[in-house]
């Protein structure tokens, strides 16, 4: 039995509805960080009430989680591409560099979890969504022992670039050829995640 032509239109403006107060906080929270960013506001650049707001995703905390969420889904780094390539490591320095060049916007997902670090709220809700997607994805990368130690160094690597390159703009780091940044990132990657000897307290693992 095919569903009614109403339920499908009340299904579809309810996906744009939803669609629309996603794209909104994406913005408003890429903007502003969690603690700047209103439902009043995000509510109204989407066209609806903040009742609506409320109705589709709970609360702000719940609203930042989506959006946290959706900034994930399209990953740039951890890229089923990237992910797929025998070169792995260079693939992930060659990601990093191309993204914090002079002239890139910053990722949302990045500016987001920077400019709402001050948040106690926000940072619980990043570290629990950035565990359940990226750190998992990096993890399954990972040969070898300590994975989930090695990944998560990773994704601290590549916060880190972010931050003093294209953030702070740190000129060794802002004004080098991407090709030696590259060439000098390729190495620490694969350290972090190829199999081999890694030294723990002292010791080989």
């Amino acid at each position: 039995m095919k569903p009614h032509p109403r339920t499908n239109s009340r299904t579809a403006k309810a996906d744009a509805t939803r669609a629309a107060i996603l794209a909104s906080a994406r913005k408003a929270f890429v903007e502003h960080g969690y603690d700047g960013a209103g439902l009043r506001g995000i509510a109204e650049a989407a066209g609806v009430t903040a009742m609506m707001v409320g109705r589709y995703f709970g609360s702000k905390e719940g609203l930042f989680g989506e959006v946290v969420t959706d900034t994930m889904r399209d990953a740039v780094i951890l890229s089923p591409g990237n992910l797929s390539r025998a070169d792995l490591s260079r693939a992930f320095a060659e990601a990093l560099v191309g993204v914090t060049t002079k002239g890139q916007t910053p990722l949302d997902g990045f500016l987001i979890s920077f400019r709402s670090a001050g948040s106690a709220t926000a940072t619980r809700i990043a570290r629990e969504r950035i565990a359940q997607v990226h750190h998992a994805t990096a993890t399954a990368a990972v040969s070898g022992d300590h994975a989930p130690e090695r990944a998560a160094l990773f994704l601290a690597l590549v916060a880190g670039v972010q931050i003093m390159r294209q953030m702070l703009e740190l000129a060794p780091l802002a004004n080098a050829e991407p090709a030696l940044l590259v060439d000098l990132l390729t190495p620490v990657i694969a350290g972090l995640i190829e199999s081999g000897n890694h030294q723990t307290n002292g010791t080989d693992s």
